[in-house]
C-alpha cells in the first residue's frame, strides 16, 4: 500500500517541480519584481518608479495605492515578459522599504491618508519630547532603537492624531496599520475580501513598538504612543508560509513564504549567516548590518540592535545596524535638483574627471543625519566652495559623502563588536560604481567585496521564501551560490585617511541642528 506524503514532503516535491522564486522588491523610489532560478541567478526583472510627494520641507510621502498598483504591475510584467506561467513559481518573497507607515480602511481597502515615508521628519519634535521625558533608555532596552522620527511609531501616532476620526476608528478595529510589507501582503491575499493582516519580525522591529526580546508588540510602548493594539498586524517568522496570493492576481494561488525588510533581506542575500559578517547596501539610503547571531548586542555607539530575521522554528537572528539616510538619493538630487547630470550612471565619469574635490565637502543631511549622529534637525550643507569649484568637484564630493558616512558607521560598528571588521560585502545599485567602491575601501582601510549578484535585497527575500517552500535545502546550499565579482583594496595611507575623516567631521559640525521649528 502506497504511503501518503507528509505535508512537508508534499511541499518539497511540489517545490522541486517549480523553476523560479518570484521576489517583490518594493523600494523607496520604485517597485521591482525579479525572478530567480535555482542557482540564485536573475532570470528576469521589471521595474516601475512612482511619485515622491513633498508637501512641505522635511515631509516625504507616498501614495500607498500607487505603491500597490506598481508592485502588481511589475509582477505581472516580469511573468509576461519572460513567458513564465504562475504554475512555474514555487513561492513569492517580499522585501520592502522599512519604517514607511501605511494606515488603511479594512472595509474599503483604501489608505486614509498618504503613507509617511521613513525619510520624513515631521515627528522630530515629538521625538525630542520623548527624549526630554527620559524615555530613551526604555525604548532602547525594549526595541534596540534610538528615539528618532525615522521609525514608524511616531508616524503612526501622528496619523491617528491628525487625520480626522482616525483614532476613534482605529480603536474600533476599523483601520489597519502596517509597514509596506503588510500592505502588500494584505492586498495580495484579497484585500477587503479576506486579506491577511501580517508582518514579519524584521519589519516589526523597525516600528519602535515591538519588543525584540519577547518578539511581540509591547504594551508599555503602545501606551506611551497611545497606539491601540487593534490596529496592529500579526507578527510571523520571516521564513514560513504566511499566506497564499489571490489566484486572480497572478494566475495562480502562490505561497508567500518569505518576508523581510530590505536591509535584513540583503544581509540574508549576502549569505552573512555567521556572527561578525557584515554587509552594506547602497540604495536610496545606505545601510550596514552585522550579524550578531542569537544575541541582541546593545550598542554603545548609537547604532541600532535589530531583528535580522526569524526562522520558521521561531529562533531570531539579531544584527547591529547603522543607517545613512541619503546615498543613492544624493545622486538623484544631483540629477533632479541641481540638474548637473542627466542620469545617475553619468556621475562616475563626471567625478573621475577631477583628481579630488578641491577640499569641497557635501553633507547630504537633506532629511537629517542617521547613525551615529542621529540629528533630525541637521540639514544639507555644501562647504569649501571657491571660484574654481565645478560641477565635477560637487559630483565627486557627493560620491565621497556616501563613502564617508559609511566609514563613520563602520567605525562605530567595529567599536560595538569589540573586534576589527576584516572586509565589507556590498550590494545595491550604487555598488556597481567602481569609483565609489574604491573610495569606500580607501576610507574604511579594509577590502570592499562586491558579489556577482548585486540584487541581494530581492535575492534575500527569494532565499527566505525558497527555504520555507523547499526550493533550496538549507543555508549551506545558499552560501555555495555566493561568488565574488570584484574585490577593492584600500589604496589611501592611514595618515591621509585620518586627515580626510577629520575634515569630514568639521563639515558635519556645520550641518548640525540647522532646521528650526
Amino acid at each position: 500500500m502506497k504511503r501518503a506524503l507528509s505535508p512537508n514532503r508534499r511541499a518539497l516535491r511540489y517545490a522541486l517541480c517549480m523553476d523560479y522564486i518570484l521576489a517583490l522588491d518594493q523600494g523607496t523610489t520604485s517597485s521591482r519584481a525579479i525572478l530567480f532560478d535555482r542557482a540564485g541567478r536573475v532570470a528576469g526583472t521589471a521595474q516601475k518608479e512612482f511619485r515622491q510627494i513633498f508637501p512641505q520641507p522635511g515631509w516625504v510621502e507616498h501614495d500607498a495605492s500607487e505603491i500597490w498598483q506598481t508592485q502588481l504591475d511589475v509582477a505581472r510584467e516580469v511573468l509576461r515578459r519572460e513567458n513564465v506561467p504562475a504554475s512555474r513559481i514555487a513561492a513569492v518573497g517580499i522585501t520592502n522599504q522599512r519604517e514607511t507607515t501605511v494606515l488603511w480602511d479594512r472595509k474599503t481597502g483604501q489608505p486614509i491618508t498618504n503613507a509617511i515615508v521613513w525619510q520624513d521628519r515631521r515627528t522630530a519634535t515629538r521625538c525630542d519630547e520623548l527624549r526630554a521625558q527620559g524615555k530613551a533608555s526604555l525604548i532602547q532596552k525594549k526595541t534596540g532603537l534610538v528615539i528618532d522620527s525615522y521609525f514608524s511609531g511616531t508616524k503612526l501616532e501622528w496619523m491617528l492624531d491628525h487625520v480626522p476620526g482616525a483614532r476613534a476608528r482605529a480603536e474600533k478595529g476599523e483601520l489597519a496599520f502596517g509597514t509596506v510589507d503588510a500592505w502588500l501582503i494584505w492586498n495580495l491575499t484579497g484585500g477587503p475580501s479576506g486579506g491577511v493582516h501580517a508582518t514579519d519580525a524584521s519589519n516589526a522591529s523597525r516600528t519602535m513598538l515591538f519588543n525584540i526580546h519577547t518578539l511581540d508588540w509591547d504594551d508599555a510602548l503602545l501606551a506611551l504612543l497611545n497606539i491601540p493594539r487593534a490596529v496592529l498586524p500579526e507578527v510571523l517568522p520571516s521564513s514560513c508560509e504566511i499566506a497564499r496570493t489571490d489566484a486572480a492576481l497572478l494566475g495562480a494561488s502562490l505561497p508567500i513564504s518569505g518576508v523581510a525588510g530590505d536591509q535584513q533581506a540583503a544581509t540574508f542575500g549576502q549569505a552573512c549567516f555567521a556572527p561578525g559578517m557584515a554587509k552594506n547596501t547602497y540604495g536610496t539610503g545606505c545601510f550596514m548590518l552585522m550579524n550578531t547571531g542569537t544575541v541582541a548586542v546593545p550598542s554603545r555607539n548609537r547604532l541600532l540592535t535589530t531583528v535580522a530575521w526569524q526562522g520558521p522554528q521561531g529562533q531570531p537572528c539579531y544584527a547591529l545596524e547603522g543607517g545613512v539616510f541619503m546615498a543613492g538619493a544624493t545622486i538623484q538630487w544631483l540629477r533632479d535638483g541641481l540638474e548637473i547630470i542627466r542620469s545617475a550612471p553619468e556621475v562616475q565619469a563626471l567625478a573621475a574627471s577631477v583628481p579630488d574635490t578641491g577640499d569641497v565637502y557635501l553633507v547630504p543631511a537633506f532629511t537629517g543625519l542617521g547613525a551615529p549622529e542621529w540629528d533630525g534637525h541637521a540639514r544639507g550643507t555644501l562647504v569649501g566652495l571657491t571660484r574654481g569649484t565645478t560641477r565635477a568637484h560637487i559630483a565627486r564630493a557627493a560620491l565621497e559623502a556616501i563613502a564617508l558616512q559609511v566609514a563613520d558607521v563602520f567605525g562605530a560598528m567595529a567599536r560595538d563588536a569589540g573586534l576589527p571588521l576584516r572586509e565589507l560585502r556590498v550590494d545595491g545599485g550604487a555598488s556597481r560604481n567602481d569609483l565609489l567602491m574604491q573610495m569606500q575601501a580607501d576610507f574604511l582601510g579594509v577590502p570592499v567585496v562586491r558579489p556577482q549578484v548585486t540584487e541581494t535585497t530581492a535575492l534575500g527575500a527569494a532565499y527566505l521564501a525558497g527555504l520555507a517552500s523547499g526550493f533550496w535545502r538549507d543555508a549551506q546550499e545558499i552560501s555555495g551560490q555566493w561568488q565574488v565579482d570584484r574585490r577593492f583594496e584600500p589604496a589611501m595611507d592611514a595618515s591621509q585617511r585620518g586627515v580626510r575623516l577629520a575634515r569630514w567631521h568639521e563639515a558635519i559640525d556645520r550641518a548640525r541642528a540647522w532646521a528650526k521649528d
